[in-house]
């Protein structure tokens, strides 16, 4: 099962590289990443997309974070409602007479034109994971050259249920 795991972090040299290592010592696929400077200075944050087995192993990995030194806090929203976004940049192969009709995909999902050359449109696209996706399939037949995806970014709504429990441990 997928799950969503975000992290305050120190912004230091090499915390990065210790989590991606601590996934990677227990197994843990991490589908997703990114990372970027936080709302507080000298601070990151880090969301993953990882693939567990079970609950148990999720909340094994959310403690071993913990563990790290430079963590500050995890969170698993991955039961909460939250807002998901992802980015990708693809150059797609256009020729003349192809052109119309790749325009005609671009606009209903809200995508943009970026790049045009004789050969090839550079098409942005955001959203969630599965919208981005479904674009990318419509978009394969007329020949993708290039494809650039960010990792999964997230973070809880402003209002939650009261009925769902967030599970965030921090040593704060």
């Amino acid at each position: 099962m997928k799950r969503v795991i975000c992290l305050t972090v120190m912004n230091r040299p090499g915390v990065l590289n210790r989590i991606t290592n601590l996934f990677s010592k227990r197994n843990f696929n991490i589908e997703s990443i990114s990372v970027g400077l936080s709302e507080h200075e000298g601070m990151s944050r880090i969301t993953c997309v990882v693939h567990v087995e079970d609950s148990s192993a999720s909340e094994q990995i959310t403690k071993q974070l913990n563990k790290q030194i430079d963590v500050i806090k995890v969170t698993d929203i991955t039961d909460q409602s939250i807002v998901a976004r992802e980015l990708a940049l693809i150059k797609v192969q256009a020729v003349p007479y192809t052109r119309n009709e790749i325009y005609s995909l671009i606009e209903p999902f809200r995508a943009s034109v970026i790049d045009v050359s004789k050969d090839s449109i550079t098409v942005q696209i955001t959203g969630e994971s599965d919208k981005v996706e479904a674009f990318i399939e419509l978009i394969k037949p007329y020949g993708i050259k290039e494809l650039a995806r960010t990792g999964t970014t997230a973070f809880p709504r402003g209002t939650q249920r009261t009925s769902q429990q967030s599970k965030s441990y921090s040593i704060v």
